[in-house]
């Protein structure tokens, strides 16, 4: 077995971005958004894991930050895909962009940081679910994309 499967330092990192990417998922799957528990997971655990290899390779062959470059790159095409018309509305747009920062906490976990991708996503899934909150309380905030009926309304076919 090669040394770093029984590496403590990778299976940190691999468990820092399963926390980070669940935690996440778990914001949006409670909602009942399109990405949950297992995609930001793996999406978390997957860019950990480009991260790490990609500093093992940089001190004979390769260069990190051109993975991370193609992580970020990768991961908006991924975004990409959850994003979708519904008659007049786009949605799907925070869950993209929760993809893309998936992304970056995955790369973080990767790069060895530990605190920095946790404190990251607690504040992060305490924006996303206070924001969403404060949506539903203040009329303000319900225009337009961000008004449930309206929404709803869009998509009924007319009489």
């Amino acid at each position: 077995m090669d040394e770093l499967a029984l590496s403590i330092d990778l299976w940190r990192q691999v468990a820092i971005a399963a926390v980070c990417g669940g935690s996440v998922g778990l914001e949006r799957q409670l909602h009942g958004k399109p990405m949950g528990v297992r995609t930001g997971m793996l999406i978390c655990v997957a860019t950990a894991l480009f991260v790490l290899f990609g500093t093992r390779l940089a001190g004979s062959q390769g260069d990190p930050s051109r993975i991370i470059g193609q992580v970020v790159v990768g991961i908006g095409f991924l975004g990409a895909g959850v994003i979708f018309n519904r008659g007049d509305t786009v949605q799907g747009l925070t869950s993209a962009s929760l993809v893309w920062l998936l992304g970056a906490l995955g790369s973080a976990a990767g790069l060895g940081l530990v605190w920095t991708p946790l404190l990251l996503t607690t504040a992060l899934v305490l924006a996303v679910a206070g924001l969403e909150r404060l949506e539903r309380h203040v009329p303000a905030l319900r225009r337009g994309a961000h008004d449930p009926e309206e929404v709803d309304s869009r998509e009924r076919p007319q009489v």
